[in-house]
């Protein structure tokens, strides 16, 4: 059965090691650094507990984030259960936990590749699986090695010691011994396990660090330094209406000789099954048909902004304002068609037994649209809202001054449109568009599946070059030197 908002906030508070601002966090559900977030996370469970969206969330008292999809309408229904939690954050929350969901739940659709012949995993992927969905759990994953991290290897070919990278360390019974540290651990001092792997292709010799495996958050060893939180900065949800409630936060994950027993080892000094557990089974195009849901919300949102944005302006009616906002629904418009594309372009699993995924090839390409289409849309409706979004009261709290409020209220208003409505939304804007929280997006969004030059190659490698090519190829046989063009009559 799904868990309700207070359980998943009481399965936090196990003495997990969070640093934040050279403080540990006893309890990140009470810390005014952590606790609005984490209450924001606990509203989607309750949404998926008991609440109107229930059967839409849910299937057989399991998120349908857990389903492995048999057909065509599973997609769609796994789909609108990602736009109903995406909807809740209006997209800002990315690393919602129905998306390493999906990724366990590719797991189990092919979970032979975890097999080889020094370790066998898949017992242990399908038992991640089936464990996650019947706790309801919140899995976050850390698969990113510290950037500029050195070659693990001295010039005699042994492991340096030194080695910032998470790495198996020793062997002992009933598990190893693992030490170092990832990065980029989104969202993950909210889970309830994460797991420690490695999505970059990794070269034969990195046996090492060849190992991916799933532990709670509270495991001996392990801790999380935090990025400065923009919650614990924020003002008040009036002033800070985003980045107050839905800062899923960003952590470097350090492990200090962390035992991980076998059951929860899913590879194991191989190169190929780290590398592949991503990309040979559904995992990473699952994360993307979660994360292109999210996309299309969040840019819905934005449009929805610079919509009311340019009413509250009186701009809205301009032609060249009217053209931008044309601009923006196109945006949504192609975010969309990529959701629904990819669905209806769907591939098989494992020649059907492992079900089905979304289509690879539109999939890995949403990649491209939405790191590129993001930023555009930003700098559009930073150019719509105009200087408004500066000259702001520093607080809402002015409003309410006996003095000061009168003065705020005279000036800061706009026609049909009160001071207080008019901040609230200016404020909004600057959150989305402007804030420290805003940039974080924006880089976010550039970076969500990893960095173009990966990208980009593997589209080239990924994509149906033959069709493209047989085409072109096509209109070149067609004609000759000094010959007719061909046409009906010539065949």
């Amino acid at each position: 059965m799904t868990r309700s908002g207070q359980e998943y906030l009481e399965s936090l508070r196990d003495g997990r090691s969070v640093w934040l601002d050279g403080e540990r966090v006893r309890d990140v559900t009470r810390h005014p650094a952590f606790r609005n977030t984490a209450g924001s996370i606990a509203r989607l469970y309750d949404l998926a507990h008991d609440s109107a969206h229930t059967p839409v969330l849910t299937r057989d008292g399991v998120h349908r984030a857990f389903a492995v999809p048999r057909d065509y309408g599973d997609l769609v229904a796994r789909r609108q259960a990602y736009k109903v939690w995406a909807e809740s954050s209006f997209g800002f929350l990315g690393r919602t936990p129905d998306y390493m969901a999906g990724g366990a739940a590719g797991f189990a659709a092919a979970p032979g590749v975890f097999t080889t012949e020094g370790f066998d995993g898949a017992a242990n992927a399908l038992a991640y699986h089936r464990r996650l969905a019947e706790g309801d759990l919140y899995p976050t994953f850390t698969i990113t090695n510290p950037q500029a991290a050195p070659t693990p290897f001295d010039a005699a070919g042994g492991t340096a010691a030194d080695d910032p990278v998470v790495r198996v360390v020793a062997e002992k019974d009933g598990g190893i011994v693992v030490s170092g540290a990832k990065m980029i651990g989104t969202a993950a001092v909210f889970g309830n396990e994460v797991v420690v792997g490695t999505i970059e292709p990794l070269a034969p010799r990195d046996v090492d660090r060849a190992v991916c495996f799933s532990i709670p958050v509270d495991t001996p060893g392990l801790t999380f330094v935090s990025r400065v939180s923009y919650e614990g900065r924020a003002r008040s949800v009036f002033d800070n209406p985003l980045s107050s409630r839905f800062d899923e936060n960003d952590a470097l994950l350090v492990c200090d000789e962390v035992f991980v027993p076998w059951e929860s080892v899913l590879t194991y000094r191989n190169v190929d099954a780290s590398f592949g557990m991503w990309w040979r089974t559904p995992a990473y195009v699952n994360f993307v048909h979660q994360a292109a849901t999210r996309f299309w919300t969040k840019l819905e949102f934005l449009a929805g902004l610079a919509i009311l944005l340019t009413r509250s302006n009186g701009t809205y009616e301009l032609p060249p304002v009217t053209q931008a906002i044309g601009r923006l629904l196109g945006k949504v418009a192609q975010a969309k068609a990529f959701v629904l594309a990819a669905e209806a372009s769907y591939e098989e699993v494992d020649g059907g037994r492992g079900g089905v995924m979304p289509g690879k090839d539109i999939s890995y390409a949403q990649r491209i649209m939405a790191g590129e289409l993001y930023p555009a849309a930003v700098q559009e409706i930073k150019l719509l809202a105009g200087g408004g979004v500066i000259q702001l009261p520093a607080s809402g709290e002015d409003l309410l001054h006996p003095e000061l409020g009168p003065v705020v209220a005279r000036y800061l208003r706009a026609p049909g449109q009160s001071s207080e409505e008019r901040i609230k939304l200016l404020k909004l804007a600057w959150d989305a568009l402007g804030s420290e929280f805003a940039s974080r997006h924006e880089q976010y969004e550039r970076f969500y599946h990893g960095a173009p030059h990966v990208y980009l190659m593997q589209q080239a490698w990924e994509g149906d070059t033959a069709s493209c090519e047989r085409l072109a190829r096509a209109c070149l046989d067609g004609y000759a030197l000094g010959g007719e063009p061909e046409g009906p009559d010539s065949r």
